[in-house]
């Protein structure tokens, strides 16, 4: 299909989808006026998430509620929150900032996420920008889910065909090379009581960064804000009143935060590019940096609600019907805490999921003395990031099989902590909701001169630093206080004791991700004498059964100093 904009529109107008209403506390209604009594405004709720990822069973982690914090996420308890929110109004929208889907629990990963569109479809979303993660199996497998198919491989399950869902994936800023139309639809348009309004939805410019090469090869990926910009004629044309943005790109929290509806001190890319959209546009719902906020910059409404449902933004907005103009607006977070009635349709949905993929999901791999978490310390290492690095290294340490002598995990790998059972006992479930992603471990020849600057490119995106776990024998000292660049000293980094020399070479373990460039670590894409190992998520699976019962890494290996780490302590 063709996405012009008027056959989106025209789909749009057909998108709306009936739900089911579970029981939960009552939300604030708005009164709607008759839409006869024409010099009437129009309110509008608009009901966001983002960075689902697949998480539908839950509990899915705790958020800031009234001052403590309290479990929260699961689909159908996310469903019971807003069909309280959304049967409290007439006019209702209820939309998603990206990565719905990859980077899955094993209950939706193992049917290829199809079991979240399902559950999203009757949830009642309506739209969903794209973001990085729903390019992680390559932007062909992206189309299927937005637009329905067996998978290409793995084919339809017995008695079922996946249909696709029943909302709209926006994509405005991406179009395959040599092609004048976007890869998704780039926007929708509803009616509300007589005022159009726009959903443009889009992922972030520097999508390419955070996926393999080839995922989004022959694909172009454009400027957020003059992405917007170049929209503004066809909708104007359409008669829209104003526009929603759902962008998958946010911004990092600096302040400290103990309530999800504040604005602490958000910093990041969000803001030059919130500031600079134009005047159409009143509401930037945003994503990808799993925070929580509500802020304005400029004259723009931003917010994210954290991510894996376990928190939806509910967003009143009031519109002149004869101008356009947004006359109020504001926004609150409201956290999908577990004491409500879950959905009943969503939970058997789930209930059914869970079946198909138990055999696997239980199967036990082996044991843990106690939980290992993925928290960094001031140093940036966390004990789950080096126990990877441990099972990464093993994985490959072979001369048959790389040879490695190091290894180097990426933070944003690691998914979830490992937490063992009331017996102490790890599923494979536990391991693939910790490494998801199924990427291939390379081993690599690497002078120490580019394992310096390696770990010198751990900053090279100031806010967003990706400090990379290192495996047993390696370490290195930096300096919180020295210059970007500038900030590991050559002679703190040793192996196995001996000092690194600059100018040998060495064999370094990383994903596939990695070792094309991924998180900006251009260096590992000069290595040499490449050597394709197993898939993550098998090392780690080995290692846990060979080694059981683990305990986390208690050796330090990598240490900071200076005034600003004493400061972050």
């Amino acid at each position: 299909m063709i996405w012009t904009p008027r056959v989106v529109a025209a789909l749009a107008s057909l998108a709306l989808v009936a739900c089911s209403s579970g029981s939960a506390p009552d939300a604030p209604p708005i009164e709607t006026p008759p839409a006869a009594e024409n010099a009437e405004p129009v309110n509008l709720r608009v009901l966001a998430f983002n960075d689902f990822h697949g998480a539908l069973e839950g509990p899915s982690g705790k958020v800031w509620v009234d001052g403590e914090k309290v479990e929260t996420g699961g689909a159908a308890y996310l469903a019971a929150h807003i069909n309280a929110e959304r049967d409290a109004v007439d006019n209702a929208l209820v939309v998603a900032a990206g990565d719905l889907v990859g980077a899955s629990p094993l209950v939706s990963a193992l049917l290829h996420d199809e079991p979240t569109i399902e559950v999203m479809n009757a949830l009642g979303l309506e739209a969903t920008a794209v973001g990085n993660h729903e390019f992680d199996e390559g932007y062909q497998e992206l189309q299927r889910i937005a637009e329905g198919g067996c998978h290409p491989t793995a084919g339809c399950r017995e008695g079922y065909t996946y249909e696709g869902p029943t909302f709209s994936y926006l994509a405005a800023n991406v179009r395959i090379t040599g092609e004048e139309d976007t890869l998704l639809p780039p926007y929708i348009i509803r009616d509300f009581d007589g005022v159009k309004v726009a959903i443009i939805g889009m992922t972030l410019e520097d999508t390419p960064s955070a996926v393999v090469p080839t995922a989004v090869e022959g694909l172009e990926f454009y400027d957020e804000v003059e992405t917007v910009k170049a929209l503004l004629p066809e909708l104007e044309a359409e008669g829209v009143a104003t526009a929603i943005v759902l962008l998958h790109e946010g911004g990092v929290i600096h302040g400290e935060q103990t309530d999800i509806g504040e604005c602490p001190d958000v910093q990041g890319a969000i803001v030059p590019i919130a500031e600079a959209m134009p005047a159409l546009v009143s509401v930037i719902i945003t994503g990808h940096t799993h925070a929580a906020y509500v802020c304005e910059f400029g004259d723009k409404l931003v917010t994210a609600a954290q991510s894996f449902g376990r928190v939806v933004t509910a967003i009143d907005m009031t519109i002149d019907r004869q101008t356009g103009e947004v006359l109020e607006r504001s926004a609150r977070q409201r956290a999908v805490t577990r004491d409500v009635e879950p959905d009943a349709e969503i939970a058997t949905l789930i209930d059914t999921y869970a079946e198909i993929s138990a055999p696997l999901a239980e199967r036990v791999v082996g044991s843990l003395t106690a939980p290992i978490s993925r928290e960094r310390d001031a140093s940036g290492q966390s004990p789950l990031g080096k126990l990877i690095a441990d099972a990464q290294l093993a994985a490959t340490a072979g001369a048959d099989i790389g040879g490695a002598q190091v290894a180097f995990m990426n933070p944003g790998g690691i998914r979830s902590s490992l937490e063992p059972n009331a017996e102490g006992n790890l599923t494979f479930a536990d391991l693939h909701t910790c490494q998801p992603f199924g990427n291939t471990l390379v081993t690599m020849t690497l002078t120490g001169q580019q394992i310096h600057t390696l770990l010198e490119q751990q900053w090279i995106n100031p806010d967003r630093t990706h400090m990379l776990g290192v495996s047993e024998g390696f370490s290195y000292t930096w300096n919180a206080d020295a210059p970007t660049g500038e900030r590991v000293d050559p002679t703190s980094m040793a192996l196995n004791g001996e000092v690194i020399d600059l100018q040998a070479n060495y064999r370094v373990t990383v994903n596939n991700f990695l070792s094309t460039g991924g998180d900006g670590f251009a260096v590992l894409t000069e290595g040499t004498e490449r050597v394709v190992g197993p898939i993550d998520l098998d090392a780690l699976v080995t290692y846990v059964e060979e080694n059981s019962p683990l305990s986390a890494p208690e050796d330090e290996r990598v240490m900071v100093i200076g005034q600003s780490a004493a400061a972050a302590e």
